[in-house]
């Protein structure tokens, strides 16, 4: 039977519409899938103070997991019918909380592995959220929604962290996570059990065509280009003369910038076109990172921060219609997530060959690098598929 319509607020250009409870469900377990990126500094950084993992294994447990969850919600779009999400949901939930204790007393090589076991869960959790957003008429709308509530958690997240590690260590930053992460299990029940089947010819497969491949390798460009650069947010404020408090301070800012940046993402969903507000977040980017690198005041490197974590999250839900544009059979649009989760594994990896103890600015002009190049063949993509409109117009 059919929801009443005012009780609709999806509406699926594939598959079902769904009401109020169900899209949040399917929100809120997203979020969950991505809460520990929000926080991971703080506690590996913290597991490095108290030597139970090396400056080394920081880095490379955040690529792992990051991998790891990348992975999973890619092969799960392209081969994983969208069917018994309930149990998908809750399983892949109590997966993750436990997996979030189990790494409360473990050190070196045991976290590496618990973490990018954790990555799994994580991964199947984004390919739901993720499955919704991408069957909707406006999935940059309710991109921009997902995007708000997560960097929102986030946030609540990292501030409770202010009190619970230094009373608890890193055993109470991970017990928070799997008791956080619980609420997924009751989320479960009232997700989506399944979504509608995406189109695909007799001879395809579930993959991407070619046209949806260079708009992912763009995404992998454009958004990698943020994580070369924002890693390095201590040593770029110590280069600009200013302190470690200062970069502290830059963070907070930023993450609460971003959950405007997810507001305004919201209310530009539909009005403006995502080629102009990637043309748009460039310059603020691009402006910001070079404020970083200024030995300025203070109050110019949190500025800098506050409006770049703003566009961090604007663009974010308009690399949806961006690929939907590319590939209309929405295919492409799935992997999306996974594609920026790679991204963000892929910025600072390619930063650490280019930077020294001493300098550091070679972060920036690679993600100056990497951030035009991606917006470059977004816009060609963006003026071949206005040309072959055109051409299907006129016929």
């Amino acid at each position: 039977m059919s929801e009443p319509a005012d009780e609709i607020v999806v509406v699926e250009a594939i598959g079902p519409s769904l009401t109020l409870v169900p899209a949040i469900s399917a929100i809120v377990l997203g979020s969950l899938a991505l809460l520990m990126v929000g926080v991971m500094a703080v506690l590996l950084g913290t597991l490095a103070d108290n030597g139970r993992l090396s400056a080394a294994g920081i880095g490379q447990c955040a690529t792992l997991e990051s991998l790891a969850m990348g992975v999973t919600a890619g092969l799960s779009g392209a081969f994983l019918k969208a069917r018994h999400l309930r149990w998908i949901a809750a399983i892949s939930s109590l997966a993750l909380a436990l997996l979030d204790f189990a790494t409360m007393p473990a050190s070196g090589t045991n976290v590496l592995i618990l973490r990018t076991l954790a990555g799994i869960p994580e991964g199947l959790l984004l390919w739901l959220t993720v499955g919704m957003i991408a069957r909707t008429e406006t999935p940059e709308r309710w991109a921009g929604f997902y995007w708000t509530a997560l960097v929102a958690a986030q946030l609540a997240m990292a501030l409770a962290f202010v009190y619970i590690i230094p009373a608890f260590g890193t055993e109470g930053g991970f017990a928070a996570l799997g008791l956080t992460t619980l609420i997924g299990v009751a989320a479960a029940t009232q997700t989506p059990n399944f979504y509608g089947d995406l189109p695909i010819n007799p001879d395809e497969t579930g993959a991407p065509p070619l046209r949806g491949w260079w708009a992912l390798f763009a995404t992998l460009l454009y958004t990698s280009a943020g994580g070369a650069v924002l890693v390095y947010l201590q040593p770029l404020s110590h280069e600009a003369g200013l302190t470690a408090d200062v970069a502290r301070t830059s963070l907070w800012v930023s993450l609460a910038a971003q959950v405007a940046g997810g507001f305004l993402a919201t209310v530009l969903a539909g009005r403006v076109h995502w080629f102009t507000v990637f043309c748009g977040s460039t310059v603020l980017y691009i402006s910001g990172w070079f404020a970083m690198t200024i030995a300025g005041p203070a109050w110019l490197f949190i500025a800098a921060n506050a409006w770049i974590g703003l566009v961090i999250v604007l663009v974010g839900p308009f690399l949806v219609p961006m690929t939907i544009e590319a590939d209309p059979s929405r295919r492409t649009a799935m992997q999306s997530g996974p594609t920026q989760l790679l991204a963000g594994a892929m910025g600072p990896l390619l930063s650490s060959f280019i930077v020294s103890d001493a300098d550091v600015h070679g972060a920036v002009w690679l993600g100056v690098g990497l951030m035009l190049s991606g917006l470059a063949l977004m816009g060609a993509l963006h003026v071949t598929a206005l040309r072959a409109r055109k051409k299907l117009l006129a016929v």
